[in-house]
């Protein structure tokens, strides 16, 4: 295996819980956002603890603009690495 892969993979693999907790949290809040509203009668009002978990809003203005700038890069890089892995996997 090439070396490059050896250290993407170790990457992949540090990377992965870190960037797992923080995409939980926003995929968990989201879906339960739009299902308590649509199919739970949740008014905004009520379901707004939800979005302010799912857009960072807990971490104040500069907070939540980087959690999701990392929350982006962080999915974007385990998709990306586990795609590369994949292909290498398929290629051999």
């Amino acid at each position: 295996m090439a070396i490059w892969l050896l250290k993407l993979r170790r990457w992949h693999a540090w990377l992965a819980p870190v960037v797992l907790t923080p995409l939980i949290l926003t995929v968990s809040s989201g879906m339960a956002y739009r299902l308590l509203r649509d199919w739970g009668g949740w008014g905004r009002d009520q379901a707004h603890w939800l979005m302010v978990l799912h857009e960072g809003e807990w971490l104040g203005p500069q907070g939540e603009t980087i959690y999701v700038l990392l929350n982006g890069l962080g999915l974007l890089w385990m998709l990306s690495t586990g795609l590369l892995m994949l292909l290498s996997k398929w290629l051999r």
